[in-house]
């Protein structure tokens, strides 16, 4: 695979329709990008997009981007389940093929001072382009949410943002700029409203809380016009070489079944490495040895 970088925005909009469309549409634009994956989730209220290519086109691809949210989405009219600072909540930059870390790292740190200065936002760095260890977790950089941030920002020069003003922009907050490996976003949706149970699973999944190595995860009560009402384990794994998806599951479903609840269905948000989703055929099938020179299409892949 050819040096490539991949970038995934999280906008804070998940309502409506049209706006994730055109910011979406802006991405699509912009030469020498792929779009690789959208979705949006009315409950969280957020949108993920998932695009990449070189260095040079991706920023010009994320930072218009940035500029349609900031003049679109205002967070003064904002609610939803998943935290968040800001219209543009959080934007990693991550290495694939050829590409080291530190190319992102880089990146990040250089995108991050610009889109500051153009569009008068606080960017906080995260993840491997952190410029201050208590800042390295993305749940250490939105304590408090969009709220506490709008409260303590100007106040507590803890809170000063790496770039940009020391005030919330008055409409779009703030944005996280990092740089990080591929991240799995997955969702477990139990066969139970029970919010509670899906709190008490959450905790007890997570690394902060002594939990799995490299799980991120919180409770959501999803209340979908139309849909089911079901209790929601929301994860972050950070590492799926680490924690991966089958391990996890069966930790969920294994705590369910405690309380006389189990998993109705679980959710893939955007995209995830192959080898993650290999893994858990293999775990699924009992296979020994496996491998993925074993799957035709990605064999093939190899020689072109």
């Amino acid at each position: 695979m050819p040096s490539l970088i991949e970038c995934v925005p999280n906008f804070s909009e998940g309502r409506r329709a049209e706006v994730v469309d055109e910011i979406v549409r802006t991405v699509r634009q912009i030469d020498g990008v792929t779009l690789l994956d959208y979705s949006r989730d009315e409950t969280h209220n957020r949108s993920v997009v998932t695009f990449a290519g070189s260095a040079e086109p991706v920023v010009r691809a994320a930072t218009a981007a940035v500029g349609r949210a900031v003049e679109l989405i205002d967070m003064e009219q904002h609610s939803g389940a998943h935290p968040r600072i800001g219209s543009v909540d959080v934007i990693p930059f991550v290495p694939l093929g050829a590409t080291r870390m530190e190319e992102c790292v880089d990146l990040a740190r250089r995108f991050g001072e610009q889109i500051a200065r153009t569009y008068e936002l606080p960017v906080y760095l995260y993840g491997e382009a952190a410029l201050r260890p208590g800042r390295r977790r993305l749940a250490d950089v939105r304590r408090g949410q969009y709220e506490g941030l709008k409260a303590e920002l100007g106040a507590d020069p803890e809170r000063d943002p790496d770039f940009g003003p020391k005030r919330p922009h008055p409409r779009a907050g703030a944005v996280a700029v990092g740089a990080r490996k591929p991240l799995i976003a997955f969702n477990v949706n139990l066969a139970t409203d029970d919010i509670t149970l899906a709190q008490r699973i959450a905790e007890t999944i997570r690394e902060s809380s002594g939990g799995l190595p490299a799980v991120q995860a919180m409770a959501v009560q999803l209340e979908n016009p139309g849909q089911p009402r079901y209790a929601q384990v929301s994860m972050n794994l950070v590492d799926w070489e680490q924690t991966g998806i089958a391990r996890v599951v069966s930790e969920i479903r294994q705590l369910a079944r405690q309380f006389g609840a189990d998993i109705d269905h679980c959710e893939l948000i955007g995209l995830a490495p192959a080898g993650a989703l290999l893994e858990v055929a293999a775990e699924a099938l009992a296979l020994r040895g496996f491998n993925a020179d074993q799957v035709l299409e990605l064999r093939l892949a190899k020689d072109r």
